[in-house]
């Protein structure tokens, strides 16, 4: 009886450790670098089928390393105090091949990331940053290289360089620290890894790519770009609270191919959505990356490239013009006054009066249009009006207006925009 009680809880141990065997032997993994491995990370994660993707290092000459090892050889390499062969950051890719072939994780894998630029990756340089493949047998690698060579097809027709992909067996694999893993999703800090050249894998698993922007549609003075990804959160986040709603008089306009259109010229290459990026006489000019609802942040990085210093100041700065200096003093149009940066309406100039100050007042704002703020500075106690849109300061509200409100919006003109009534 005790023989049988036994063999019974040995045969139920047996049966909870036999799936999780059935499991690891039906997995199958693979090393790739592309780069920084937090977006890399993020990237291979979305393929159904694909099981762990973990951050580590591979591909050096030392047994054991970390991430500050990893960058202190590479400064040591860069200065040329040392020969030996970094690590790449890396992901180990864990799949279920009866879910997912390996061919299409490469693909992924290739359209997911330039690789052409040899040690580097959008902004990252150094031999840390290469593109890799470390393959675990011979049918790995022959697919490794029968998928390199189907996409360099695919780069050359598009006029895009030659693969410098490293293809070779994996040694020296190190785990990255517990605080590298699933990186992104523990720190969103307001961006997706970019898709990579734009050019699609050919054949039936190609993903359709969106054409560059015709640059004939766009205005060659000036101009925003949306560089986004289909499936980046953050991206559809700005469309919410910024795009969607778009009132500025700068055009702007959204793509999903990360190159610009022909013969416009980028500073330095994308390397993460969304990324904005103004554009003047067909050269970037300034950029903004990352959004994760940080509204004001990026009104504040547009107005410095729209306003004079003088509104600069104003705006950003709590600044204030010198009474009867400013503009709209003498405006009596029919018409909206709007914010500067964002176009959002603000006060209508039928609420407007003359109140002798030197500055434009009105005694009813736009309804949602304005934020009011305790204002303590100068030894002063005030209310501080702001743009609801942008977070730029406009000037003060006092308890002085005529009715219906009985208050008085001493705004600064110089950060007003009016827009004439339509006839």
């Amino acid at each position: 009886m005790l023989l049988q009680r036994v063999f019974a809880v040995f045969l139920g141990g047996l049966m909870m450790v036999m799936p999780m065997m059935v499991n690891a032997a039906q997995s199958e993994s693979i090393v790739l670098g592309m780069g920084c491995f937090w977006g890399a990370e993020k990237r291979m994660s979305e393929i159904p089928g694909v099981l762990d993707v973990e951050s580590g290092y591979a591909g050096g000459d030392a047994a054991k390393a970390g991430y500050y090892d990893v960058l202190g050889l590479e400064k040591e390499i860069q200065s040329g105090r040392a020969q030996q062969r970094n690590h790449a950051e890396v992901i180990k890719v864990t799949f279920d091949p009866q879910k997912v072939a390996l061919k299409t994780v490469l693909i992924k894998f290739w359209e997911s990331h330039d690789p052409t630029q040899g040690d580097r990756q959008g902004n990252d340089r150094g031999t840390n940053y290469r593109s890799v493949i470390y393959f675990n047998d011979a049918a790995q690698k022959a697919v490794a290289l029968e998928t390199r060579d189907a996409y360099q097809q695919a780069l050359t027709k598009a006029g895009r360089g030659t693969i410098t992909t490293e293809i070779a067996p994996l040694r020296n694999y190190n785990s990255a620290e517990d605080y590298h893993q699933n990186y992104l999703k523990k720190n969103p800090n307001g961006y997706c890894g970019l898709g990579g050249t734009g050019v699609a894998y050919p054949g039936e698993a190609a993903k359709a790519v969106a054409p560059p922007l015709d640059a004939a549609k766009l205005h060659f003075d000036r101009q925003l770009i949306v560089f986004e990804a289909e499936d980046c959160p953050f991206c559809k986040k700005f469309h919410a609270e910024v795009l969607d709603g778009w009132k500025a008089a700068t055009p702007i306009v959204a793509t999903f191919n990360p190159n610009p259109p022909k013969d416009w010229t980028l500073e330095k290459a994308l390397f993460a959505t969304p990324t904005i990026v103004l554009f003047e006489k067909g050269k970037e000019v300034s950029r903004y990356t990352g959004y994760n609802g940080e509204k004001e942040r990026f009104w504040k990085w547009l107005g410095f490239q729209l306003l004079t210093p003088e509104q600069q100041k104003i705006a950003f700065e709590q600044g204030t013009e010198r009474p009867f200096t400013g503009s709209h003093l003498d405006e009596k149009r029919p018409g909206m006054f709007v914010d500067p940066i964002s176009g959002a309406p603000l006060f209508r100039s039928d609420t407007k009066f003359n109140s002798g100050t030197g500055w434009p007042s009105f005694f009813n704002p736009v309804e949602g249009s304005i934020v009011l703020v305790e204002d303590n500075a100068h030894g002063m106690k005030r209310v501080e009006v702001r743009s609801a849109s942008s977070g730029i300061h406009l000037g003060h509200v006092f308890d002085d207006g005529p009715p219906p409100s009985g208050k008085r919006y001493c705004i600064n003109g110089n950060v007003l925009k009016f827009l004439p009534d339509k006839p």
